[in-house]
């Protein structure tokens, strides 16, 4: 006999959120004093890269920028090496042009419409939606991957969900806003997801809305379609990009491409990686051929 699962909002919901109160995180653009800078900061920061590792950058980028006209007003190199070894610098420059479209187009303060935010450089549907609830408590539906996962599972019975977010999702994702906390349901499910319901080794004996998950229910079937794994780092064109942007941010001159061939091992991938750096406006070529950050004086 097939079970029976009554109204999500009761069974998913609540629990999550009362799970949340205990044990969400500390994490510093939670607090009540964290601007809505700060917190778009944090989301283009915590872009594929562990919160961690995002917690002290954050700090010390608040410090010397606390607001986006502080930001705009320095050099897209400075952004470049602050964002350090973050990983995908393509965000630090999203950020500062963002923050000179907030300053000259909407009087220094963060957008709240999802038109006005997805205008942004390096702002799509995600990141639209977590800056609507998290900085403004809007009833945004906020779909990243933890979130993705935990209603592909408890609500629907799958492993994990594909690769793109279809308009099901979104629909499914919206009826779970239908209360007094929906803001906080976005924070809680994303925490949620990354702490209890892990895409590997999820805590089921931990879960406090176990006995609800379809996934479990059904015997933890695995995906119905192949899972791509993404390519190893070592060795990769990703690495060499790290390797040069690492030797160009604590350079305090033009670098000449036979330095740069020299810190790697394949010039090929070299080539590979500087054309894609000066194509992504991350670096630039000096009249003498040598290589800078974008933006240094």
């Amino acid at each position: 006999m097939p079970h029976a699962f009554p109204d999500p909002r009761t069974l998913l919901v609540e629990p999550v959120l009362t799970w949340f109160d205990e044990a969400r995180r500390p994490l510093p653009w939670r607090s009540d004093d964290a601007t809505p800078w700060g917190i778009l900061v944090s989301e283009f920061m915590c872009q594929q890269t562990q919160v961690d590792r995002v917690i002290p950058r954050w700090h010390s980028w608040l410090d010397r920028w606390p607001s986006p006209a502080d930001l705009a007003q320095a050099d897209v190199a400075d952004a470049i090496r602050m964002w350090d070894r973050l990983g995908y610098p393509r965000r630090a420059k999203w950020l500062h042009e963002s923050a000179v479209i907030i300053r000259d187009e909407h009087e220094g303060q963060i957008p709240t419409s999802t038109e006005e935010l997805r205008a942004l450089p390096g702002v799509g549907e995600y990141t639209a939606a977590a800056v609507q609830a998290f900085a403004f408590d809007m009833p945004a539906v906020v779909l990243d991957t933890n979130v993705r996962r935990v209603i592909s599972r408890t609500l629907n019975g799958e492993a994990q969900p594909r690769s793109h977010v279809t308009n099901a999702e979104r629909e499914q994702a919206a009826t779970l806003l239908e209360h007094t906390r929906p803001a906080e349901w976005s924070a809680a499910v994303m925490e949620f997801g990354a702490l209890v319901c892990k895409a590997a080794q999820p805590l089921c004996a931990e879960c406090p809305v176990a006995r609800m998950c379809r996934w479990r229910a059904a015997g933890f079937p695995p995906p119905a379609f192949q899972v791509r794994r993404q390519a190893a780092f070592a060795g990769s064109d990703r690495q060499a990009r790290g390797r040069i942007m690492e030797l160009l941010r604590s350079a305090q001159e033009p670098i000449p491409s036979s330095a740069i061939e020299s810190a790697w091992h394949d010039d090929e991938q070299v080539t590979r990686a500087l054309v894609g750096l000066v194509k992504d406006a991350l670096v630039e070529q000096t009249a003498l051929g040598d290589y800078r950050l974008k933006g240094s004086r």
